[in-house]
């Protein structure tokens, strides 16, 4: 591709994974919208058949697509891969700046490129930190290290800018933009109906997602005998859509297969997620950006983690950390099943991650900072 004209500056937008894609599809639109920026997208596919749904359902269509994702692979060789791949494009594309969102692979590997290149690179959501290295694994240092590399830094709530500015980023450099997913939430919850999902005979639904790496072995284990002992109550229903990392399935079918109030379905689409979100009496989840969306719908959560780098929404209350301790998660979630008023009380707190207008923060602020660089 041709360097861009000086009229129009080329952003280039690049994601990895289903979260990313759900994250960055309002600001690749917040951009597109602007007659200043040509934008183009590059997909590392390193979640392939997840990020493939939610393309599709944003109706967004990869310019370049590196397909880099291989059964088995390691963190080392899809770094290295990815490396050599985005250097490629880099180089093919020359763009004049370069986002990225959140703590994958593909996010770290992009900002580290760019630095080699000295291209400006701009982290969406960043600033998150539990000040662990190792949990989660890899993500935290993913953030740590993209946070060096960034000139830009869109931090989703003021923590997360102060964590930025404690490590010593110029405040110039950090902007508090709300989180993109609730841009991503409030355009797609008038699109989807929550009736498929809707729990029988009265029962609630309990809403259960796990990925965490951490969490594989004797914590999901113990989550798995947590759902069952609240199934056995019998006024409740539990979906489960299942990760397909095989940690996660074999686990998980093994323990909560045959169980009559449990039910077990492949991982589901963003706008089927967000309309099971939609009919969930309550949340259970190792998820970030569930923690994030959740509130935004009056669902309480119950976080499956040991921490957070999400510390607000615990904060606020819409949020709870609970483990993955057995009997710690069966507590948590029965005192809200059976006190209407602790539930009502946290169902109703203000979600404190965004109004739902980041993604035009963000294109504002790249539109002033490309203002100001001359045009290569």
């Amino acid at each position: 591709m041709s360097p861009t004209s000086s009229s129009r500056r080329r952003v280039l937008v690049s994601i990895g994974t289903r979260p990313e894609a759900i994250k960055l599809a309002p600001v690749v639109r917040a951009l597109a919208a602007r007659p200043e920026f040509e934008v183009l997208t590059v997909a590392t596919a390193q979640h392939r058949e997840l990020l493939d749904q939610i393309l599709a359902f944003f109706e967004l269509r990869p310019d370049l697509d590196l397909d880099l994702m291989r059964a088995g692979q390691g963190l080392a060789e899809l770094t290295a891969r990815m490396t050599a791949a985005l250097d490629r494009v880099l180089s093919d594309t020359s763009p004049d700046l370069v986002l990225a969102q959140g703590d994958t692979t593909t996010v770290f590997v992009t900002a580290l490129c760019c630095f080699y290149r000295g291209i400006p690179f701009g982290h969406v959501e960043a600033g998150l930190r539990t000040g662990r290295r190792r949990s989660p694994f890899p993500e935290e240092m993913n953030r740590v290290l993209t946070g060096r590399l960034a000139d830009l830094h869109f931090a989703p709530t003021a923590r997360a800018a102060a964590n930025l500015l404690a490590e010593g980023l110029p405040e110039a450099a950090v902007l508090v933009t709300g989180n993109t997913v609730i841009d991503a939430l409030r355009w797609t919850v008038p699109r989807v109906d929550a009736s498929p999902f809707t729990a029988h005979d009265g029962r609630r639904s309990l809403l259960v997602t796990t990925h965490r790496r951490e969490s594989f072995g004797p914590p999901l284990l113990s989550i798995c005998h947590a759902l069952a002992d609240l199934a056995a109550r019998g006024d409740v229903e539990i979906l489960y859509p299942v990760h397909p990392n095989p940690k996660v399935r074999e686990t998980v079918r093994h323990h909560l297969g045959d169980h009559p109030r449990v039910r077990l379905v492949e991982p589901l689409g963003y706008p089927e997620f967000v309309a099971a979100m939609t009919a969930a009496h309550l949340v259970l989840t190792d998820s970030g950006g569930v923690q994030e969306e959740a509130p935004s719908l009056g669902k309480p959560v119950l976080v499956l983690r040991d921490d957070t780098e999400r510390p607000e929404g615990i904060e606020a209350g819409t949020a709870r950390l609970v483990g993955t301790d057995r009997a710690g998660i069966v507590a948590a979630a029965t005192a809200l099943l059976d006190d209407d008023d602790a539930y009502a009380a946290m169902a109703r707190r203000a979600n404190p991650y965004g109004d739902g207008h980041a993604a035009e923060r963000i294109a504002e602020r790249v539109a002033t900072h490309l203002a100001c660089r001359p045009a290569p």
